[in-house]
């Protein structure tokens, strides 16, 4: 036992803590690399988008990870306006204001999309037509992920951003390096709080956007069958 954890008897529970948290964490983020891969798959399917996918790298730290996937979810904010621009610019003023009339009836907002993506891409599926509906009537997947960036933000630039995601063998030691004392309990704690904070808004935020798009997938899977 080290001479700090003697002197400080709540430091090995701390680190325990701090590391399972840390999982926590990876767990929840892995599930949205997965759901966002989801999404890009659907986009560049029906949407004639070509987002790259993404893979949660174990060699990099928590803030690079948040990084990747900020990224490639600002790209798909990107897309999702692009599509909302060729509407405005290619229909009518009613026609458009259509579209985001809740009173107007979805097969009719399917209609009206697919008539522009047919002029976009000289043909187009009715599937393409809903995703489209989907994702610019969807206030929930866009506050989702408006939400989720400024969160992984946070947590990219949280007390262990800086942390590679690995937390066994040399990670656990990236994670424990150079504290000592007086100042490694402080230290913990601190962290311990901070990820917990994160941590707590983080995973309501992730089940919202996975949700989202489970709402947007599995519609595109039952249109296919």
């Amino acid at each position: 036992m080290a001479l700090s954890d003697l002197l400080y008897p709540d430091n090995p529970k701390r680190k325990q803590e701090l590391i399972h948290l840390h999982q926590e964490l990876l767990d929840c983020m892995s599930t949205n690399f997965h759901a966002t891969n989801e999404l890009v798959g659907v986009l560049n399917e029906h949407l004639g988008c070509t987002i790259s996918p993404i893979e949660m790298r174990e060699s990099s730290t928590v803030k690079e990870n948040c990084e990747i996937i900020i990224r490639v979810m600002s790209e798909i904010q990107h897309q999702v306006q692009k599509i909302d621009s060729d509407m405005k610019d290619k229909l009518e003023p009613v026609l458009y204001q259509k579209l985001y009339d809740i009173k107007e009836p979805e097969l009719e907002k399917i209609a009206i999309a697919q008539r522009v993506f047919s002029i976009i891409f000289g043909e187009a599926t009715s599937t393409a037509a809903m995703v489209a509906i989907k994702l610019l009537g969807s206030d929930h997947l866009t506050l989702s992920v408006s939400k989720l960036i400024g969160l992984l933000a946070q947590i990219g630039a949280s007390v262990l951003g800086g942390v590679s995601i690995t937390i066994i063998g040399l990670g656990l030691e990236m994670i424990l390096h150079a504290i000592l004392g007086a100042v490694e309990r402080s230290q913990l704690l601190t962290a311990v709080r901070s990820y917990e904070k994160h941590l707590a808004e983080f995973k309501a935020a992730s089940e919202k956007y996975q949700r989202a798009i489970h709402e947007v997938t599995s519609l595109v899977r039952q249109q296919a069958q």
